[in-house]
């Protein structure tokens, strides 16, 4: 071959290759559609009229707040790995592994891409959202923020926990009953979310008609779990934990008719997914609810799907 006839077919196979190279970039930037369910589905449980997968969606990552201790860099990295984008592939990834739910708060920016999947993507996945306004006497700003989620279509709104803890802290049991009537008013079902198990009890005394709980449940069988000495508040990041009595938070939750979201059973990463879901579920959690990146999602799914069916008979029967 003479140099001539060299050029010539390095510049068709250079060609080529940014043919392919471009054909798959403009592939990849097609935007993803949300995807059908998985075959091998997720099992799942009504919460009212919803029917709810039994592993939901966590929202902490997609607002990309990790719980990670004084490590700040985390925070970061979190962010600038969950871009719109990715979120976007997370929400269609867990459709397509049967999760039909999440769970998150409501913070402009998020819930703007929620809006997203749902008009761009034609996503079904459902919101469980507790606004983050204070219950005020008047609740103006509580009932705005309600009124908003309902009319981006949320499906069960909850009184957020730090809420819910302190107003029970604080004998406000009329501000957080108040909490829980109002997005009745609108036909979803309403909720109420604690770190502290005193506020499934006040609930539960005072007859507060909450729909659901959204309780924190994890062990303490990990490296950096609390000392007995450390547990003095309902949660705390140092050392990290977020159930104070898991095994009180089972026993009283037996006699809860109640659907029961478990929430915070992997303390935040310290767990491994596979034995906080067989804890969860094997001690009366009707659902769990995970924060996962998008490359968990399959897995973390199977190990709840293998969870749910070891634990079928449980001391707490199934409320849901």
């Amino acid at each position: 071959m003479n140099r001539r006839l060299f050029v010539k077919s390095s510049l068709l196979g250079s060609a080529g290759v940014a043919l392919a190279l471009n054909s798959q970039s403009e592939e990849q930037a097609q935007p993803a559609a949300a995807p059908p369910a998985a075959k091998d589905t997720l099992p799942k449980g009504r919460i009212g009229k919803l029917e709810v997968s039994r592993l939901i969606l966590g929202g902490n990552l997609l607002t990309h707040y990790t719980h990670s201790r004084d490590l700040q860099y985390v925070y970061r990295l979190a962010a600038q790995y969950n871009t719109d984008e990715k979120i976007l592939e997370t929400l269609a990834l867990a459709e397509k592994q049967g999760i039909n739910t999440l769970s998150m708060h409501n913070p402009p920016h998020p819930i703007s891409v929620l809006r997203r999947y749902r008009k761009e993507r034609g996503g079904k996945i459902q919101w469980i959202i507790c606004p983050t306004a204070p219950p005020e006497p008047d609740m103006a700003k509580y009932r705005e923020h309600v009124e908003e989620l309902i009319k981006d279509g949320c499906e069960a709104i909850y009184l957020w926990g730090v809420h819910a803890d302190s107003l029970v802290a604080q004998g406000k049991m009329d501000l957080l009953a108040k909490a829980v009537e109002l997005p009745k008013e609108f036909g979803v079902p309403s909720g109420v979310g604690g770190h502290s198990l005193e506020v499934v009890k006040a609930c539960e005394k005072e007859g507060i008609k909450a729909d659901f709980y959204i309780k924190t449940f994890h062990h303490h069988s990990y490296p950096t779990a609390p000392k007995p000495e450390q547990v003095k508040e309902p949660y705390n990041e140092f050392p990290g934990y977020w159930c104070a009595s898991p095994s009180e938070t089972a026993e009283v939750m037996k006699s809860v008719k109640k659907p029961w979201i478990a929430f915070k059973t992997m303390a935040a990463g310290a767990i491994p997914p596979k034995n906080a879901f067989r804890y969860a579920f094997n001690n009366g959690a009707d659902f769990v609810l995970a924060g996962m990146f998008d490359f968990e999602i399959a897995e973390d799914t199977q190990f709840a799907r293998e969870a749910i069916a070891s634990y079928q008979q449980r001391a707490r029967p199934w409320t849901a």
